[in-house]
């Protein structure tokens, strides 16, 4: 009887094998030091066709701001998971902490958030003990003028 050596299957079929020897690739998102895939923006900006040239340094432009901004929104979603006593970061997190801080407000501005929910916020007006300003004279004006104020 002849023995066959078991040969491990990677499970990546059609990609190339690793370099043998010393050299180890390195992917872009390494090289760059940023976690997210360098490679695959590069790809979405090529197949996209929003130029028909990518140059290198775009898709790590890329990764880069992209990364920023999630390391912002995750930071400020778990403040707010902390301040409502909560381990876990929900919908409701983040949008709290995006309509909470100025900048991102404004850059996701025309962002529906599901499950989110609105920021408390009840009008000075509609809280008890706020007295309004004019009198006898406001009564008046108020009268002659035909436009309603609300």
């Amino acid at each position: 009887m002849t023995a066959k050596k078991a040969t491990k299957s990677t499970g990546r079929q059609g990609r190339a094998a690793a370099p043998t020897g010393e050299e180890k690739s390195t992917t872009r998102s390494a090289r760059a030091g940023v976690s997210f895939p360098v490679g695959r923006l590069a790809r979405y900006l090529r197949e996209g066709r929003y130029a028909e040239r990518v140059g290198a340094g775009a898709p790590v432009y890329l990764a880069a701001v992209l990364e920023y901004l999630c390391a912002e929104i995750l930071e400020l979603s778990g403040n707010a998971a902390r301040d409502n006593k909560k381990v876990r970061i929900i919908p409701r997190h983040i949008q709290l902490a995006i309509r909470n801080d100025e900048e991102l407000s404004q850059l996701l501005s025309d962002v529906v958030i599901v499950s989110g929910g609105v920021l408390p916020n009840i009008h000075a007006s509609l809280l008890p003990g706020a007295k309004k300003k004019g009198g006898k004279a406001g009564k008046k004006s108020a009268a002659k003028s035909a436009s309603q104020e609300f």
